[in-house]
């Protein structure tokens, strides 16, 4: 029930509800379907190619791709296995207290794309405009109260960009994990910190930060992974879909593109999952291949020349004067790499799973075609197609729109329904962000804005997909166009720009054979 409220004068009276709906009251009024308008989209496929930048494929000529979380994708217990072997070179090396042992994996504790306070400890959520998403910050694996996050960052939840500058997301202040090798990184900081803090042990969370991150990225972590792979013959346990990448390959090729490979990883490990995934022949795939490249270096130094291996991994010492098929070639550099090869500009489309290592500088300074692999995207798509989150998000839209319209009426009551819709809102919210992950949420989106990575996504990559299978659905001449989304200023047109997913894979039935 409502009654006519005193408006401002020459407005239309307002109604306020004497029955003031909570989430769960409204819902319990009207069926899930009924709140859901007519074209809302159930259908978004994990499958589809998403564009950023118009591409044609015809265009495209010469192929290259990164190779870890690319061409291999590898299942959560290769995480947990870097974790273990972190955790125990962080006790035995640097001689971290042995009851951080104690703490086991967490899966689904972190996600892609957060950045982490050096200084004061804390992981986090940062949006578009660099601002902190309430809700979202950790001290250890607890969060942090809002109203301490404000105290801390002096009354705002802004970070600066001096804080959190620098190209590759590394500002001298706060780090961007945009890797995801660097999600068992972020749980082995988030347990220690804990273990400290819990234990109520004095501690720098600087010098934590560096630990963690030198044995992350150490030699000995790097070397018992290659061994668990390389010579206990595991990649069954660890390699996801491979004959899906095969398939990708072999229809590459068969339509006369040119493929290149470079990756940071050694010729071992590369050539055990490429064994495994495509036959001992894999090499005839490509017409350039490199390992140990130390991207995001390989693309922006000129120092580091080519170095060939012989058949047995070993270093040769001639001088690379050509790239042949079937050599495999260490370090180098791009410009090395493009004057040998002469491939240049948009008939080169690079593949990769890292942002800033993989894509940007390819994107921003050779003028590449890029594509991102981002293999969250299969679950985030299951989650946007679910009917309950179709409900929260129709009623936290619902209800912003009544609160923007509310706010211009001054009396009372009107402010009293105001916040308590505000109070709602705040629930819808976290309802929403919990669908995902309870922690951290989506990936792409904080509240209402785009996240810090889904803005560098559309600005390093072309196109994006959950991982290569997805080529599998087009045909070599499609062209991928991005949907003309309306800015702020502006108003739909047309019923597609309502919906970025269901229409996107129009050959999918055809070319399912060639799985």
């Amino acid at each position: 029930s409502c009654s006519p409220h005193s408006a401002v004068p020459g407005q239309t009276p307002w109604p306020t509800f004497s029955h003031r709906s909570t989430v769960t009251h409204f819902s319990s009024f009207l069926p899930g379907s009924d709140l859901i308008p007519p074209g809302a989209c159930k259908s978004l496929n994990a499958a589809a190619v998403y564009a950023n930048n118009e591409v044609n494929l015809a265009e495209v000529d010469i192929y290259g791709f990164d190779y870890d979380y690319t061409l291999a994708l590898y299942s959560d217990a290769l995480n947990t296995m870097i974790y273990n072997t972190a955790r125990r070179f962080l006790i035995e090396h640097f001689k971290y207290p042995e009851g951080i042992r104690k703490y086991d994996y967490i899966q689904n504790f972190a996600t892609r794309g957060l950045h982490y306070d050096i200084q004061k400890g804390l992981l986090m959520k940062i949006d578009a405009f660099h601002y902190i998403e309430p809700g979202t910050v950790y001290r250890g694996l607890s969060p942090v109260p809002d109203d301490e996050v404000l105290q801390l960052y002096g009354g705002t939840f802004h970070v600066p960009l001096q804080q959190d500058s620098g190209f590759y997301g590394k500002g001298p202040k706060v780090k961007q994990f945009m890797d995801i090798f660097s999600i068992p990184e972020m749980t082995l900081l988030a347990v220690a910190n804990d273990f400290f803090i819990t234990n109520d042990i004095d501690y720098d969370p600087v010098h934590l930060f560096k630990d963690v991150s030198v044995t992350c990225t150490s030699a000995d972590v790097t070397a018992t992974v290659c061994y668990w792979v390389v010579f206990l013959c595991v990649t069954d346990n660890f390699i996801l879909r491979g004959e899906e990448t095969d398939a990708v390959l072999h229809q590459l090729v068969t339509h006369g593109k040119k493929l290149f490979l470079i990756t940071n990883s050694p010729f071992s490990f590369v050539d055990k999952g490429m064994t495994h995934m495509v036959g001992k022949n894999w090499r005839d795939f490509f017409d350039v291949v490199i390992v140990q490249a130390d991207k995001p270096h390989f693309f922006t130094d000129c120092i580091k020349p080519f170095r060939r291996l012989d058949d047995n991994g070993a270093l040769r010492w001639e001088k690379i004067t050509s790239l042949d098929k079937g050599q495999i070639y260490k370090q180098g550099n791009l410009f090395d790499f493009l004057r040998l090869t002469h491939w240049r500009g948009s008939k080169v489309l690079y593949f990769g799973d890292h942002l800033y290592s993989d894509l940007a500088d390819l994107m921003l300074r050779h003028g590449w075609r890029t594509g991102a692999i981002v293999p969250e995207l299969e679950n985030e798509t299951k989650v946007v197609s679910t009917d309950k989150y179709a409900l929260n998000l129709t009623w936290l839209q619902a209800l912003t729109g009544l609160m923007e319209r509310l706010q211009m009426h001054r009396g009372t009551e009107s402010k009293e329904v105001f916040q308590e819709w505000q109070r709602e809102r705040e629930e819808l919210r976290v309802m929403t962000k919990n669908l995902f992950n309870p922690h951290f949420g989506s990936i792409f989106r904080t509240c209402h804005n785009p996240t810090y990575f889904s803005r560098r996504l559309s600005r390093f990559s072309d196109i994006y997909m959950t991982n290569l299978s997805s080529l599998l659905n087009y045909d070599q001449s499609y062209t991928f166009y991005p949907r003309r989304t309306p800015l702020q200023h502006e108003a739909p047109l047309w019923m597609d720009q309502l919906c970025t997913g269901c229409m996107k894979t129009p050959f999918l039935e055809d070319m399912s054979i060639i799985r």
